[in-house]
């Protein structure tokens, strides 16, 4: 049996909660996407970027960015969050000593392997195929940040937070784990939350601006949300909130989220961002009061949104037909795969003359196909699926 997808690592447990599964493998599925078509933006934000052949007209980027750059900034955040929910369970059903070895062998191996092995080969035989002429040595030791592991960045940080919660166990063992116990879910608690992430993103941003590269590019910019959401899914794992949202905070969740949609394109007209590229330096960081706003934005949503999906994947997204597990189970191998996979695509389809925004949503659903098809065989065919 598999563990219900708390994070994206698969481990053997008695009991499955299916819309988790589900809902990792669809926000693993969205990343892979995402990252192919920002392989097509001016703005950047995937490794395709420093060689893409054709970019989205400024119009086209703005519309993308408008429609699926709200999702974007609470993705990773609703993972942390899921994964905090079902930290306790993991933790007490091994205790921490087998809680933090699977936790290396799941999170700190393969992204140590793409750090020091793994991605520069990948970058530089991407490089190659495009026709430049760097050297495998040159491109893990001058590639901006060092030791880049692409997008494992998150399964790093979770190791390092996983670690954390079970010293913090170790320490503390008559805590256990009954976080939120007793206790319901309301309105006031995600207000309380949203603002106080605010706050630490605001804070973290003066000297970590959003964005920024530092060495293994583990996003410090982004921890505050990361610790906060993980944090958050701790303290309620024993609430039933893992099994089941209140109604009215989803339903509120839901309306918050609509109107944060529908008013952001306007917010963004109303400050006259036109470009996206020449416009975003001051919301990324530093003592602005677009830096505040943009932290403000990014916690609601990050906060609202990751208890939303949740709740909306205990509603809709109960499937346990073959597909749905096949695609549960091959998740983490496809977030792994993706890197070499969008690159191996998007360099195959650079002779192709079709319009940009036909050719990025073809990559993006090539990638998709291919990276969960492949995480399948990973999985079902050889010894890592014991990682994966």
């Amino acid at each position: 049996m598999l563990e219900p997808a708390a994070t994206l690592v698969s481990a053997p447990q008695s009991r499955r909660l299916p819309h988790a599964d589900n809902l990792r493998a669809a926000l693993v599925a969205w990343i892979i996407g995402g990252h192919a078509l920002l392989g097509y933006s001016a703005i950047g934000g995937w490794e395709y970027d420093e060689i893409n052949e054709v970019t989205f007209g400024e119009r086209v980027e703005f519309v993308l960015t408008a429609i699926l750059g709200p999702s974007a900034l609470l993705v990773i955040g609703a993972f942390f969050f899921i994964a905090g929910l079902f930290a306790p369970r993991a933790l007490d059903r091994r205790g921490p000593g087998r809680f933090v070895l699977d936790r290396t062998l799941r999170l700190a191996l393969p992204y140590l392997a793409f750090a020091l092995l793994l991605w520069p080969l990948i970058i530089w035989l991407t490089y190659r195929a495009v026709g430049r002429a760097d050297s495998y040595w040159w491109v893990f030791t001058h590639r901006d940040p060092l030791l880049d592991a692409g997008p494992l960045w998150f399964v790093a940080v979770l190791f390092i937070f996983s670690v954390a919660y079970a010293g913090w166990r170790v320490l503390r063992p008559a805590v256990g784990s009954a976080g939120g116990a007793g206790r319901t879910l309301r309105g006031g608690h995600l207000v309380a939350l949203a603002v106080g992430l605010t706050l630490a993103t605001f804070v973290v941003r003066l000297w970590l601006p959003a964005r920024s590269n530092h060495v293994g590019d583990l996003h410090l910019w982004q921890w505050p949300q990361c610790a906060a959401l993980f944090g958050f899914g701790i303290a309620w794992a024993s609430s039933g909130l893992p099994e089941k949202v209140p109604d009215r905070v989803r339903r509120g969740c839901g309306a918050t989220i609509l109107t944060m949609f529908g008013l952001l394109p306007l917010l963004a007209f109303a400050l006259g961002i036109s470009e996206l590229e020449a416009s975003v330096e001051p919301f990324l960081g530093g003592w602005r009061w677009q830096a505040l706003l943009t932290a403000a934005i990014e916690s609601t949503l990050v906060v609202v949104g990751s208890v939303w999906l949740l709740g909306m994947a205990q509603r809709r997204m109960t499937q346990r037909g073959r597909l749905a597990t096949a695609a549960t189970r091959a998740a983490y191998a496809a977030f792994v795969l993706q890197g070499p996979v969008l690159l191996t695509i998007a360099v195959a389809a650079r002779p192709v003359t079709v319009p940009v925004e036909v050719k990025a949503f073809l990559v993006a659903a090539l990638g998709i196909g291919f990276s969960f098809w492949l995480g399948w065989l990973l999985v079902s065919r050889t010894r890592l699926g014991r990682i994966f």
